[in-house]
């Protein structure tokens, strides 16, 4: 089960760090991700990290403000979102995957948060 927290309503040029906490003893085996949806429209992969956190990727609308972090030891993932846009305004998801390669690339994810919203403002 992952519980995501930390959204709010922010204004534009602002911070925020989401969390994703994940139960149970397996999360250090996923790789882990964060999306966004909007209404009307799908659900956007935004970052991704791998199992030990080596390696991250990031699409280009968020890269270089945003970052994926994890803490295995906590079962926690992490997005810092930083400078953030009147478009960044979603519902956030975090989501893991067995497979940080088909994590990064649109594949079949295993397990999925719940959501928590992000409203930016100008």
């Amino acid at each position: 089960q992952l519980q995501a927290s930390g959204g709010g309503l922010v204004q534009a040029g602002d911070s925020l760090r989401l969390s994703c906490a994940a139960s149970g003893g397996s999360f250090s085996t996923y790789a882990a991700g964060w999306f966004r949806q909007t209404p009307g429209k799908e659900r956007e992969f935004l970052a991704g990290i791998s199992q030990t956190a080596d390696s991250a990727f990031y699409v280009d609308s968020v890269k270089g403000r945003f970052t994926i972090s994890r803490d295995n030891a906590k079962n926690t993932a992490y997005l810092q979102m930083n400078s953030l846009k009147l478009d960044d305004t979603a519902v956030y998801y975090c989501a893991l995957g067995g497979n940080y390669f088909y994590l990064i690339n649109g594949g079949a994810l295993d397990y999925w948060g719940q959501g928590t919203q992000v409203t930016v403002s100008s």
